[in-house]
This record gives C-alpha cells, sequence and structure tokens, in this order.
C-alpha cells in the first residue's frame, strides 16, 4: 500500500510540467553553474558605487540644557550618537544613549570638539505675562488701532441705549427689564476710523477683568443722565475708572427729555474733579440724547480726538494675545469665550493658552456673527476650541504649536490649584505690616460706606489727615449705602479694606467678602476707625530699637567644670538680669565682649531672673575669659512705638 501511494506521489511531479513541456523550476532550485563559476561572475559584474554620507559641520556653539542624553547631543552636533558615547568613554565617562548627562560633562564633550558650550536659559512655560510686556514690542512694527472704550455709569442712565444707537440693533427691548445682562463688545465707524466699545452690565465685571491684569480699556465714557445727576453708581463708576488709569470722557445724556438740567450734572461732577475743559478743566463733555441720536457724532469724534492724544499702536505681525471678554459653555458647541485681540493677529487654527486653559481656535464669528478668518489688534471676535471655560479677564496668548499651548496651560492650571490651597494675599488690618513688607505698599487703600453723606465726609476727611512717615491713607471709593457686591469686586482689586460706619453689607457682599477674604471692619463711633487705621499703618513702618540697661552685675569668683566651662559667680548690684537679656562685659571702662548669655542659675537651678541683691552664676555664648572683678551690663532692646 505504501509502494502505490509512492508511485503515485512520483507520477504527480512528472505532470507538473508548463505548457511548452518543460518541467516548473522548484523553489529550492539553484542556478545553473558550479559555486566557482558564480563567484567568478561576480567578481566580473560591474561593482555599484557606494554612497558615501556627507558629514555636516559642527555648530560654533553648542546651546544645551542640563539633563540631555546622547541621543539630544548627537542631533545638536550632527554626529552618530555611537561616536559621541566613543568619545565620552576616551574622556572616562562611560555611559549610554539615553542617560542624562550633567553640565560637566556636556561642557567637556564641546571641548573635545573644539567648539564653545552655552547652557540654554530655561524658560517657565507656565510664564505667559511676560509676553504682555511692552518691553517686547518692537516699536518700528507698530501701527495706530482703534481705541477700546468702556461705557459705565447709573442704572437706567442710558449706557446701552447709547451701544443701541450706535450698532443700530434693538438690544435693549430684548434684554430682562431693559437692564443689561451680559458683557459685549462691538465697533463703530466714523471717518473710516473703528471705535470698539465694551458694553458691561456693572462696574464689577470692569473691576474684575482689571484685577486679573487685563487693562484693556482705552477710554472710559461716563453716562449720566441730565433729569436724574450724579447717582451712588455714577461715583462708583468715576471710582473705578481712577483705579483703572483710564481717561474719562463724560456722555451728559437724556438732554432732549423735560426737565433735564446738564449744567447741574457739570457742577456735580466738579466736586468729583472732573472738571468741564469750558471751566478750565480736562474733561470732555459732550451733550448728547443717545435715543434721539443727538450729538452721537461728536462724541465718536472726542473718543478719537483723546485716541488721537494717546497715540494707541499695537503690532499686528506677532502672534495674536489679549484678554477675555467674557465666556460661557454652550450645549452645542463647548466652551465659547469673546476676546479682545491687543497684539498681533489672531488667526484660525491658532494653538491657544487662555488663562488656565489651551486649545486650538476652531471657529472665529464676529459681533455680527459672521466668520472671520483673522482679527488685528482691537479687534473683538467669539472664539470656540478651548479645552475649558476660561474666565473674564483672563488674558491668552498664541504659541508655537498646540504641544507647547497644551503644557503651558497644564502647567498654568496645577499652579493655580497650589495658588487656591495657599492662604489668600488679600489685605486685612491684621496682616497689613506684612503684606507692606512684601509688597512694599506705600499706601493703605480703603473703601468708605456709611450712613449719611455726612458720616461719609468727616470719615473720609479724617483719615487723609492722619500722618504717618512714609504711609498714606487712599480712598479709593466713598458713598452712603449698605456695602454691596461691586465694593466687594473693587477691594479685591484694589486690596482695599473695607469700612463701614452704621452701615451692613448685603447678603450677597457678605457671601462674596468671605469667598474673597475681604476685611471687612464695621464701626458706630468714628475715632474707634481712626485708630484702628493709625494703629495699621503705624504697624507698617520699620521698628525702631532702643536700648535700656535693666542691670549692674560684678563678677566675684569662677568655678571651672571639665564638661560645661568656666561659670562665672557674680551678684546683682543694681537692676536685674534675665534670661534673655543682652550682656556687656567691661573690665577698666573697656568692652571686651558684647553678646547672649549661654545660661543662668542660681544654685543648680536654672533661672529666668536674679533681682537685685541676689548672688547667681551664669555663662556667656562663645566668650570664655571672664575675670573677678568684671562688671557686667545687662540690657535689653525695646521697640520704639511711633507718636
Amino acid at each position: 500500500m505504501a509502494s502505490g501511494n509512492n508511485s503515485a506521489r512520483n507520477n504527480t511531479r512528472k505532470r507538473n510540467t508548463t505548457g511548452t513541456g518543460q518541467q516548473t523550476p522548484r523553489r529550492n532550485d539553484k542556478p545553473h553553474g558550479s559555486k566557482k563559476a558564480r563567484r567568478i561572475a561576480a567578481k566580473q559584474a560591474p561593482k555599484k558605487p557606494v554612497s558615501v554620507r556627507k558629514e555636516q559641520p559642527l555648530p560654533e556653539v553648542l546651546e544645551y540644557r542640563v539633563g540631555m542624553n546622547v541621543q539630544d547631543l548627537a542631533k545638536l552636533l550632527h554626529r552618530d550618537a555611537t561616536e559621541i558615547i566613543k568619545k565620552l568613554f576616551l574622556l572616562g565617562v562611560v555611559t549610554n544613549q539615553n542617560q542624562s548627562l550633567d553640565e560637566d560633562t556636556i561642557e567637556v564633550l564641546a571641548a573635545d570638539y573644539g567648539i564653545e558650550a552655552q547652557q540654554k536659559a530655561e524658560e517657565d512655560v507656565a510664564d505667559i505675562d511676560r509676553f504682555f510686556d511692552d518691553e517686547t514690542i518692537d516699536e518700528a512694527a507698530l501701527v495706530p488701532r482703534a481705541p477700546v472704550v468702556t461705557i459705565m455709569g447709573h442704572v437706567d442712565h442710558g449706557k446701552t441705549t447709547l451701544l443701541d444707537y450706535l450698532r443700530k440693533t434693538n438690544v435693549t427691548a430684548g434684554e430682562a427689564g431693559g437692564i443689561t445682562q451680559h458683557i459685549g463688545a462691538y465697533q463703530a465707524r466714523l471717518n473710516d476710523k473703528l471705535i470698539t466699545f465694551l458694553d458691561t452690565p456693572g462696574h464689577a465685571a470692569f473691576t474684575e477683568m482689571r484685577a486679573r491684569g487685563a487693562n484693556i480699556t482705552d477710554i472710559t465714557i461716563l453716562v449720566v443722565a441730565a433729569d436724574d445727576g450724579v447717582q451712588p453708581q455714577t461715583i462708583e463708576a468715576i471710582d473705578h475708572a481712577k483705579a483703572a488709569g483710564t481717561p474719562v470722557i463724560v456722555a451728559v445724556n437724556k438732554i432732549d427729555k423735560e426737565g433735564a438740567n446738564p449744567e447741574q450734572v457739570m457742577n456735580q461732577l466738579m466736586a468729583y474733579d472732573l472738571v468741564p475743559e469750558e471751566y478750565g478743566g480736562d474733561t470732555i463733555f459732550v451733550k448728547i440724547s443717545a435715543k434721539m441720536g443727538q450729538n452721537v457724532d461728536q462724541l465718536l469724534e472726542m473718543i478719537l480726538l483723546e485716541a488721537d492724544v494717546l497715540e494707541l499702536k499695537a503690532d499686528p505681525t506677532q502672534p495674536a494675545r489679549g484678554s477675555v471678554i467674557e465666556a460661557r459653555l454652550d450645549k452645542g458647541r463647548g466652551p465659547v469665550s469673546t476676546v479682545l485681540v491687543q497684539q498681533g493677529t489672531l488667526r484660525v487654527g491658532d494653538p491657544i493658552v487662555v488663562g488656565n486653559t489651551y486649545g486650538r481656535v476652531r471657529t472665529m464669528t464676529n459681533e455680527k456673527g459672521h466668520d472671520v478668518e483673522a482679527a488685528t489688534p482691537a479687534t473683538p471676535v467669539q472664539i470656540t476650541g478651548l479645552n475649558e471655560v476660561p474666565l473674564a479677564g483672563d488674558r491668552f496668548l498664541v504659541m508655537a504649536d498646540e504641544k507647547t499651548a497644551r503644557a503651558a496651560g497644564e502647567a498654568r492650571a496645577k499652579r493655580a490649584r497650589e495658588e487656591v490651597r495657599n492662604a489668600s494675599s488679600v489685605v486685612t488690618l491684621d496682616t497689613l505690616f506684612n503684606t507692606m513688607a512684601e509688597k512694599a505698599m506705600k499706601t493703605v487703600p480703603v473703601i468708605v460706606k456709611a450712613d449719611v453723606q455726612g458720616s461719609v465726609e468727616a470719615l473720609t476727611g479724617s483719615l487723609k489727615k492722619i500722618e504717618v512717615d512714609g504711609v498714606r491713607v487712599d480712598v479709593v471709593h466713598a458713598a452712603v449705602g449698605a456695602i454691596n457686591e461691586s465694593d466687594i469686586s473693587l477691594a479685591e482689586a484694589s486690596s482695599a479694606i473695607v469700612l463701614g460706619f452704621n452701615v451692613r453689607p448685603t447678603p450677597f457682599a457678605k457671601s462674596q467678602a468671605n469667598n474673597d477674604k475681604i476685611d471687612m471692619r464695621f464701626y458706630s463711633v468714628i475715632y474707634d476707625a481712626i485708630d484702628d487705621v493709625t494703629a495699621a499703618m503705624k504697624g507698617q513702618l520699620e521698628p525702631v530699637y532702643e536700648e535700656r540697661v535693666i542691670g549692674q552685675i560684678v563678677v566675684k569668683e569662677l568655678f571651672k567644670f571639665s564638661k560645661v566651662g568656666t561659670i562665672a559667680g557674680a551678684s546683682v548690684e543694681e537692676g536685674k538680669i534675665t534670661k534673655d537679656s543682652k550682656v556687656r562685659i567691661v573690665r577698666n571702662g573697656t568692652v571686651l565682649f558684647d553678646g547672649e548669655l549661654a545660661s543662668l542659675q542660681r544654685g543648680k537651678d536654672a533661672v529666668n531672673e536674679v533681682k537685685f541683691g541676689y548672688e547667681f552664676g551664669f555663662t556667656v555664648n562663645k566668650f570664655n575669659d571672664i575675670q573677678p572683678g568684671d562688671e557686667v551690663e545687662a540690657y535689653i532692646m525695646e521697640e520704639v512705638k511711633p507718636k
């Protein structure tokens, strides 16, 4: 049976032929000819040219970072990693391709190659604030930009109505109760020049953005109704504008209404250092009717005139940076942020760091909802593509790539979490001295709220009269009424202390103050408030110490012990000596040593104090040459309280 199977397999091999009658070569069949013939043929065959890799020249300077490995250095030196390893071995350093090298090893390697080594400065990837420094701006690349204007004022004085006229849309009618419920940014055009307007729902948002370093406003428009005059929020707006250091243009609104008295408004505002130009001051006043559009063009002309004086410029060629105006979470699009470009040009697809988050600009739209591909300085746009929702006032920066943006965003988020865990740095009366030392403050910022205007004036006047060398009180804001959320926001931005006289905070203000750790003090007697602030200011001054001698001692004899050294036996001839007092050793009228006690005891017991007439033993730190008959002065250093 086996023989039959073998016969069948042999027949199958014979039938496995090509159509030409030739047998199909098997896979293992070798070419014809002996091994010797094949070797001869290989030698006679034309040889392929061998490609020689051209070695790149060494760099003039090896710029390295500590911790680089052989592979990293090989790329910088344009050499093979094995060559680097051999050189290091000959230099006495045994390493592999992935092992980190220290500074000395890298510099020795560079010297062996005959080139200079220079360590790269380590940059803090999370520190994007350094790019907002004016020193980073190329003056030659600056071009004029549109002014950024914030409109502020008392409720129902016509802030949004003015913007409504400027952008020709009816926003006010669509808002709850006619009160602005959001922050927006819009642009108006006059004589082919753009003006960017920020519409704020209250002064708190304006101040919160400034508290985060977003000083984006160039000019503040103070809207005051001609038929209502100066109101509490008008005063708040003035104080916020002054704290931000922005010039103020006053728009006296509603001049078309019955009972309007623009002259009275101008006279009222003079009490707050807003003196009209026609009265010899430097504040621009424009009488308008936002509803009718009367003199609105004149207001725009004054804004452009003020902008020309400010010489506002920006560089559109550098990577974009700016600030967040508002941000929210949209169910369909994710985090949506309205940003204002301050330098450079923002483009779709740019990798970006915003506050403590990051992302890539996925879409970008203007205030009309139209898609745009690029936004130049002073242009507000709405962007999507961020990882998380940022905060109003957070600053943004376009990075070189998405990897760098992610690293910076994550590092900033980690740092923010650590700062939250640390103690708050908000100034309080109790911590004022330490804060002064750390921040080199020269003023004590305070916010004053009282029950009546007379109390406000009396308290602010008394605070300003406090005289302490090197320190003064800065009344950031003073008004009548309860302490509200705007006061707390201003206190947070200004590191101010809130003083309430016969008033209490609103529930929301109290909650916000607790969250922000704002120091609020309440008084019913004006002199108590003055005394507290005065004491805090005096505590800020560098302490002055004065020497006071508390005892005179005479050394009687010496006791020497091998373990302790020399103990001086003495008696108190006048006053006393304490364990904490300093001592001055005097011999024949000459001071031999001035230092501290090492020990003070009576008999075998250590004591804290020895009074007049008693004998005792003592030793002195770092001095062992006491002789019988030496006189000892015991003294203390006392802080001199400011008068």
